[in-house]
């Protein structure tokens, strides 16, 4: 099943947190921050403007970004994290 986002909007599939800090120190689950990088897995047609056409997105299907924490609701498909 694919998913289609409707209108400007993207699916970003997380990517995997770091389990241990630069200087080794492991992390346990509680004190790890939420993902806010991710690859771009499908975009939607574009926002239509007021002349019935739509603009160019920004990202690409394949992208890697950066997203706010607490922006976008998160989705679970199949058993995997995807934020839309």
């Amino acid at each position: 099943m694919d998913l289609v986002p409707l209108e400007d909007r993207v699916v970003i599939k997380l990517m995997e947190q770091e389990e241990k800090t630069s200087s080794g120190i492991v992390l346990p689950d509680t004190a790890k921050e939420k993902p806010s990088k991710g690859t771009v897995m499908a975009v939607g047609p574009g926002r239509y403007n007021e002349d019935g056409t739509s603009g160019p997105h920004a990202v690409k299907k394949g992208d890697i970004v950066v997203f706010a924490k607490y922006a976008v609701p998160r989705s679970s498909l199949t058993e995997k994290s995807i934020w839309s």
